[in-house]
């Protein structure tokens, strides 16, 4: 799991489908604040004293503020009323249900970085939640793993990298992709060829798998995360530098090992996850 294998790219449609996926896949994921849970009220204010934040590593500050501003726009003109109507038109279940299958089909991604990280005790846990959830749990529909005391938990290889003593590097705000750095931006990359799940769709021709899996998990996510980033952007006066400081704490926080399992948020258009109270709709 831990060899990166090259994806034979093939021409025509094929190629098309995989780069219509990627494309598609990130306009969603900039809606997305959030890759593994939902935010909700914060136990105490993260972003307290945000406006100290050194800012030595945003070298590229006013190209980051152009597309941080970008990313709003096509938040509030297309991605934010899509999720709003998938939360008020799907069920709660149905949702919960679709978010457990999309985080088991991430399994190898995470066992790969787990292992990467030498961590064999959360490399254990990731391969026990794989085999009771894709057998007992219908192939992941319901986390029966987490009420058996294995928690779901999130790794990529921006954190494998932190763990390996890689600093963050210069800050980015990524066309669609939001809030990242030149190190969780190189593991995005590594992530996706590391994924099983896309050089099966290469090889067989359906590179829109890729297109649905993602698409799903970006609109997912912003639905879970809908009213809460209506009350940051709200309470915020610089919402750029706010979210620029919480990327960095959380990233932090996550290499550590310190984020609690359903509280871990990806990053999208508004900003990275982060540590709050999660709370089942």
């Amino acid at each position: 799991m831990g060899r990166i294998v090259a994806m034979r790219f093939k021409p025509g449609t094929g190629y098309l489908w995989a780069w219509l996926a990627i494309l598609f896949s990130i306009a969603l994921f900039a809606a997305a604040p959030a890759w593994a849970g939902e935010l909700d009220e914060f136990d105490d204010d993260p972003f307290a004293g945000y406006e100290d934040i050194e800012e030595d590593n945003d070298p590229l500050e006013i190209p980051n503020r152009f597309i941080f501003a970008f990313n709003q726009a096509l938040d509030f003109a297309l991605i934010r009323p899509i999720a709003w109507v998938y939360r008020e038109a799907v069920p709660q279940v149905v949702r919960n249900s679709i978010r457990n299958f999309l985080r088991n089909l991430k399994t190898p991604v995470i066992l790969a970085n787990d292992f990467l990280q030498g961590d064999l005790e959360r490399a254990r846990i990731t391969t026990v939640r794989f085999v009771i959830n894709t057998t007992g749990g219908l192939l992941g529909f319901f986390d029966l793993a987490t009420d058996e005391g294995y928690p779901y938990h999130s790794e990529d290889f921006g954190q494998t990298l932190g763990t390996w003593g890689v600093g963050e590097g210069v800050y980015l705000v990524l066309p669609l992709l939001g809030p990242s750095s030149a190190r969780d931006a190189t593991g995005l990359v590594v992530d996706h060829f590391m994924d099983p799940l896309t050089h099966i769709a290469n090889n067989q021709d359906k590179e829109e798998w890729l297109l649905y899996r993602t698409a799903l998990e970006g609109l997912d996510f912003r639905a879970r995360n809908i009213d809460t980033l209506d009350e940051i952007e709200r309470d915020s006066l610089d919402l750029y530098a706010r979210l620029r400081s919480l990327y960095r704490q959380h990233r932090e926080a996550e290499i550590d090992n310190k984020t609690d399992a359903d509280s871990e948020q990806d990053v999208g258009l508004y900003g990275p996850r982060v540590k709050t109270k999660a709370v089942q709709e």
